[in-house]
């Protein structure tokens, strides 16, 4: 794995670097295969629905062995998901995901885009999720992203034909892009995006089918393939001394925190796609058979054809500046050109080799990671010319600011350094994901700047344009100012470089539960990204809730120091849902947001800044026992939301568990797919199920079906199969079938009403046979499908109590969901009836 990271980081045109910052190594190979993309003119788009959908061995087919321009349209950002590496979910985890896609692109060769559409949880049918979605609203950004990327060939990860079969996700993806095949070239369709686009028709569009569509491989090859073309995407790369399945391998293994790390595939695979519109190609290996894809597809290309491919036939592996006349040439004649789309991209490309062939290395650097709407930073520029080239560094432009520089010669080998002043414009917005600014419904983000729509990412707030000439041609090369640090155990470090607010405002916890009348001390952390800052704060809070004072002052002396101030909070008398957020008064404004800051060493820092609020519930809860032992799953906050509402709660490493160390606790609880991440359970399972035969309380959340492997026969004492049943409606009624079972009476009585304002689903992967120890409570169904009784199963075993429940209390409990807290109460208080009724006699 290590020797083909480096390959990948060395790698100029094919695979990009690890991270977007970090400064492009190239070879005389690389610059190679970077002239042979530049003489194909196809482009392809592949279109699914979530990171992870999408089929790297085909997209890195197409980017490194057609050479095509590939993109990958995912029509969400996978907020829905979980994560394995860390606490980011919903919003945050979309943010990560964004960044291991781009990960992965740069590790396969193709380009990353996405729709407005917000991955609400898993869906059923695509009725629902059209409907959730807004589908007007998603077709037009599929419609867009073909108007803008102007790919001949699109392919669809999943078959448009069998809704109901799969994710209505993945099924509303194919559909969309089956209707915006035909819709991008029909100019009454979404108009309004014709100012800055224009119509478009692909040439054909295809279905990445496989026999898994078929249900089986002696299907498959029974099935009619007169209308499939097959591609062995498993050829060898001898020029960079990989093959195209292991560059598929290393960029799917992006996704981390989907635990997609993998191992290294090799030798020959075939790929099947569909034919679904447009013209079947008569060679059924070539997906662009029968199209233009040279030069003189554009106006005035076969001039400039002429041209790079005789460089490309005649490449001088050992002195590839000798080309650089011939490119020159090209260049300038590509200026002339009437066709504005290839035209960008091909003067991209061909910068980009000129620059390589140079040896050329510019760069725009801070020493702060960050800066302030109206301050001055410093700005490292670099410029190096390593080559007997003649270069001229002609002008330098921050955006539109002019920065004071004498025209100099670059001599081989000789640095041309000089620290200059950025001025930031009190008007710069403030570094944030562009889909993250203003709120949004449940299944589509709001974008108001409609350029923004399908970009990845938020573009930087500052580039550095250096105006050069390179044998008298006029050449401008733009970079990002970034961030750049070294660390004594990592070496040199890239950052993007962030506008932020002068300060930010967070609370420790996003949900207080208030389980009784007693008011909470609530601190409210003040993170100074300014020197030499001093304000007041606010505690903003609803109706029914009182503070105790109405702002207090606060001073900080350096940027990056914190300072924690505490209002008194007291909740009303009844029970109430609410929310508080902070406001930071300074120099005449207002701030209410607050800063989170994800780092992985696999993507780019990233910098998200969210309206900073925490929802405030007062609950009449009542509960039995104290003392609560957690085993941590593949992660979640239920630990700290059971504190919330008076649990001491301990985090059990398995690797400790014995006999005897359970015995302190009032009961157990397994995080969600314990089982399937921790192989020590293995070992350790005999002595959960001891605890409960001896009296306590195991309660076991959810785990996906048949993931434990063959080390168990069965994760609970009696027969229990787990099924992919679930219950995605998060509004689905329930029903209350075994009424008079403690689950839902002690101590606190649980009624329909309690499974109000629920969100994303009722639960998911419910047992689907179980014996007849096992008692059900609820039953629950989604709309048109069989009622079902899976979610919450308790048996007795000894002389304690085993409960199984698929209920998504992983996602209720952290944004403070009441009638999940009473009934998540009662699974922990479940066998400790008899003792509060003598704890009471004896009262």
């Amino acid at each position: 794995m290590r020797y083909l990271l480096g390959l990948l980081a060395c790698s100029f045109f094919v695979f990009g670097t690890l991270t977007a910052q970090t400064p492009k190594n190239t070879s005389t190979a690389d610059i190679y295969q970077s002239i042979e993309k530049l003489n194909f003119l196809g482009t392809a788009l592949y279109i699914a629905a979530h990171p992870d959908d999408e089929n790297t061995r085909l997209i890195s087919y197409l980017a490194n062995n057609t050479k095509a321009r590939t993109g990958y349209l995912s029509l969400t950002r996978g907020d829905g998901g979980q994560n394995l590496i860390g606490p980011e979910l919903r919003e945050l985890l979309g943010v990560l995901r964004t960044q291991e896609l781009l990960a992965a692109r740069r590790v396969d060769g193709g380009e990353q885009f996405f729709s407005r559409a917000n991955d609400f949880g898993y869906s059923k049918h695509p009725d629902e999720t059209l409907e959730i979605w807004n589908k007007e609203a998603i077709l037009g950004d599929v419609v867009r992203t073909i108007r803008k990327f102007k790919p001949d060939i699109i392919i669809n990860r999943f078959d448009h034909r069998s809704p109901g079969s799969t994710h209505g996700h993945h099924t509303s993806s194919a559909m969309l892009s089956f209707e915006a095949f035909d819709l991008a070239n029909d100019s009454n369709a979404y108009p309004e995006q014709l100012a800055t686009t224009n119509t478009w028709q692909p040439k054909r569009l295809f279905f990445n089918t496989s026999w898994w569509f078929y249900g089986s491989e002696e299907k498959f090859k029974e099935a009619d393939k007169s209308k499939m073309l097959n591609m062995d995407v498993g050829t060898y790369y001898p020029m960079i001394g990989i093959s195209n399945n292991e560059i598929a391998s290393l960029a799917s293994s992006q996704h981390l925190c989907q635990g997609f790390g993998r191992l290294t595939t090799r030798g020959s695979e075939d790929e099947y796609v569909e034919l679904l519109k447009g013209d079947l190609p008569y060679d059924k290996t070539n997906i662009f058979d029968g199209i233009d894809t040279s030069w003189s597809r554009i106006d005035g290309g076969k001039a400039i054809g002429d041209i790079l491919y005789k460089v490309q036939e005649n490449f001088n592996f050992k002195n590839p500046t000798s080309h650089l006349p011939a490119l020159l040439e090209a260049y300038q004649l590509l200026q002339k050109s009437t066709d504005d789309h290839w035209k960008k991209l091909k003067t991209d490309e061909l910068t980009t080799i000129i620059s390589a062939i140079s040896g050329l290395h510019v760069e725009a650097s801070t020493s702060a990671s960050y800066t302030n709407p109206g301050e001055k930073v410093d700005v490292q520029i670099q410029a190096l010319n390593r080559s007997d080239l003649n270069i001229k560094l002609k002008s330098i432009f921050f955006n539109n600011q002019d920065v004071a520089i004498d025209e100099t010669a670059l001599n081989n080998n000789e640095s041309f350094d000089k620290k200059v002043v950025l001025e930031i414009p009190n008007t710069t917005k403030f570094t944030s994901p562009y889909w993250l600014m203003e709120k949004g419904t449940l299944g589509t983000y709001t974008v108001n700047d409609a350029d923004l729509i399908g970009k990845p990412e938020t573009p930087r707030a500052f580039n550095t344009t250096f105006n050069l000439e390179i044998n008298g041609v006029a050449i401008p090369i733009s970079k990002p100012i970034i961030y750049k640090y070294a660390k004594p155990d990592k070496g040199e470090i890239y950052q993007p470089f962030e506008v932020v607010p002068e300060a930010t405002a967070s609370f420790a916890d996003k949900v207080l539960i208030f389980a009784d009348a007693n008011q909470k001390r609530i601190p409210i952390t003040i993170k100074a990204h300014k020197d030499n800052i001093s304000g007041t704060i606010e505690l903003k809070h609803g109706a029914g809730w009182q503070v105790d004072k109405k702002s207090q002052p606060f001073s900080i002396n350096k940027k990056g120091d914190e300072q924690t101030v505490f209002f008194i909070l007291s909740p009303p008398t009844t029970e109430n849902e609410s929310s508080i957020s902070p406001i930071i008064k300074l120099n005449g404004k207002e701030i209410t947001k607050e800063m989170v800051t994800i780092a992985y060493d696999h993507v780019p820092t990233q910098t998200i800044l969210l309206p900073s609020e925490t929802k405030v519930v007062r609950l009449n809860i009542q509960k039995a026992g104290e003392n609560i032992g957690y085993i941590m799953g593949a992660g979640d906050e239920v630990p700290t939301s059971l504190e919330q509402i008076g649990y001491n709660v301990q985090l059990i490493d398995p690797t400790t568990i014995t006999k005897e160390s359970l015995k302190k606790y009032d009961a157990v609880v397994l995080g969600i797919r314990a089982y399937n991440v921790i192989d020590e359970l293995k070992f350790k399972q005999r002595f959960i199920l001891d605890y409960v035969k001896n009296g306590g309380t195991v309660i076991v959340q959810y785990n996906t079906a048949s993931r434990w492997g063959s080390q168990f026969e069965n994760i609970a004492p009696f027969e229990l199969e787990i099924s992919r049943d679930r219950v995605t409606n998060e509004n689905s009624e329930v029903e209350i079938i075994a009424k008079d079972n403690s689950l839902v009476n002690f101590p606190n009585k649980i009624d329909e009403n309690d499974f109000s304002g629920w969100v994303q689903e009722r639960g998911l992967y419910f047992p689907n046979n179980w014996s007849e120890e096992f008692t059900p409570i609820l039953e629950m169904h989604d709309k048109g499908e069989d009622s079902l009784k899976g979610s919450l199963l308790i048996a007795k075993y000894g002389k304690g109590n085993y409960i199984y429940t698929g209920l998504s209390f992983f996602r209720e409990l952290p944004v403070g969901v009441p009638g999940a807290y009473k009934l998540f109460s009662n699974m922990l208080s479940v066998g400790k009836e008899k003792v509060e009724t003598k704890a009471k006699i004896k009262g």
